[in-house]
């Protein structure tokens, strides 16, 4: 019998509106529960805590699929643009945003069987909460303090290009139950016209 997640990842994909919009809130509900209590810590610190929360934080729960699925999901939510993906990165991926304020990353791997990140993700423990992605003013600064006053280290020694034109780091947090959750932390590219942030739907 399959497991609540990975029913409610098969229907994202159905044709009833109210079935894909309950599966949806669901998986962000259990993405944001299991990494919230993993890096609650992170909200008291004083200088780091604006910069990923602030008065309007913006949370995406990652989900990796199979190439199959991430085609059925795709075409039943009207076939959103794919996000631009460095070629170095084995991923594609696409965003879902539901009302109020319900925003998934659908991804999967671009070499079934290989050796990136969401293909071993998928042969490892098959589809799921992959990544919890939080928009980040100054992605530099959070990996310094959290490697200062926290002993967390990124996965990668330096930011590096993301989907989209964010700079992006990885970090991979233990949690109260024993576990661990990958939290992404994503900065938006900087508008050359206005020097200001693009719009958060740029992820």
């Amino acid at each position: 019998m399959s497991s609540p997640l990975a029913q409610f990842i098969a229907e994202l994909s159905s044709a009833e509106e109210s079935k894909k919009l309950a599966a949806a809130a669901e998986i962000y509900r259990l993405g944001r529960a299991a990494s919230g209590s993993a890096i609650a810590g992170w909200w008291g610190e004083s200088e780091l805590s604006p910069l990923l929360f602030g008065p309007n934080p913006s949370i995406t729960v990652g989900i990796a699929v199979q190439r199959d699925t991430f085609g059925r999901i795709r075409i039943a939510n009207g076939t959103p643009r794919l996000a631009e993906v460095p070629a170095s990165e084995d991923a594609e991926e696409f965003g879902l945003h539901f009302k109020p304020d319900v925003s998934l990353d659908i991804l999967t791997t671009r070499e079934p069987g290989g050796d990136g990140a969401i293909a071993k993700y998928l042969a490892k423990f098959g589809e799921g909460l992959q990544q919890v992605e939080y928009r980040c003013a100054d992605v530099d600064r959070a990996t310094l303090l959290l490697k200062d006053k926290f002993g967390v280290k990124s996965v990668y020694p330096a930011t590096r290009p993301g989907a989209d034109g964010t700079r992006v780091n990885f970090f991979l947090v233990a949690s109260p139950d024993g576990g661990k959750v990958l939290i992404e932390l994503y900065e938006l590219p900087m508008m050359p016209a206005a020097g200001k942030p693009a719009p958060p739907e740029s992820k």
